[in-house]
């Protein structure tokens, strides 16, 4: 899942995105409206978490005037009721600072969540199942121990089983920015995968293509 986060404090900006990254999201950090706004005609993202007070103004006029086409959570200083009714209005969510970061964490996977509202929290291919909800894949009722970037690697997969995924869909979707073409850090991600899933082989290399999930 990826998400964009708009935040001028550095050190906000910073926290938030590594508490994210930590919970095994792909995050975008944007300082400012104009930023955010080239980033959302550039990308695809499952949900936008805006500070509300940028340099270049509200963010809650911003999303109120473009309506980005993704899930939107607004953290702010204001908590009038005013403003939290605004929020929710134009918003998807709206978290007054100062907050916990595991609270909006779980604000954000359930808004991400909600942006693919035709996949259902626990994905199966197989005897493999993939619990969206919970950040846990098991096998043959075996609980496997994966990585941020294993599992969504993974989940990229069984949500499009039986279909080629192509390398640039999963790396745009589970690293930050866009992968040199030359790494091979897809490799490496699919590699212990298939050493985590151990036999038979779920996943396939498609030369030239990507990568294929099926049924074992």
């Amino acid at each position: 899942m990826r998400v964009l986060v708009t935040e001028d404090d550095e050190n906000l900006l910073l926290a938030v995105t590594t508490a994210l990254r930590g919970a095994g999201f792909a995050v975008d950090a944007a300082p400012d409206l104009p930023q955010a706004d080239e980033a959302l005609h550039v990308n695809t993202y499952d949900c936008a978490v805006f500070d509300r007070m940028l340099p270049a103004g509200d963010a809650l006029d911003y999303v109120r005037r473009h309506r980005p086409p993704v899930p939107v959570l607004f953290l702010t200083a204001r908590d009038s009721v005013t403003d939290r009714i605004a929020g929710l209005e134009h918003g998807d969510d709206y978290v007054v600072k100062p907050f916990s970061l595991e609270e909006l964490i779980a604000r954000v996977r359930r808004l991400c969540l909600r942006a693919v509202p035709h996949h259902p929290p626990v994905l199966h291919c197989g005897d493999l199942e993939v619990d969206t909800a919970r950040h846990q894949a098991r096998r043959a009722g075996v609980l496997l121990t994966l990585t941020a970037k294993e599992f969504a690697v993974l989940t990229l997969l069984v949500t499009h089983q039986g279909t080629p995924v192509p390398r640039t869909t999963l790396t745009t979707t589970a690293w930050d920015a866009q992968v040199d073409p030359g790494s091979n850090v897809l490799d490496v991600v699919i590699k212990q995968l298939r050493r985590k899933l151990h036999d038979p082989p779920m996943i396939h290399t498609l030369r030239g293509v990507g990568y294929q999930i099926t049924p074992a």
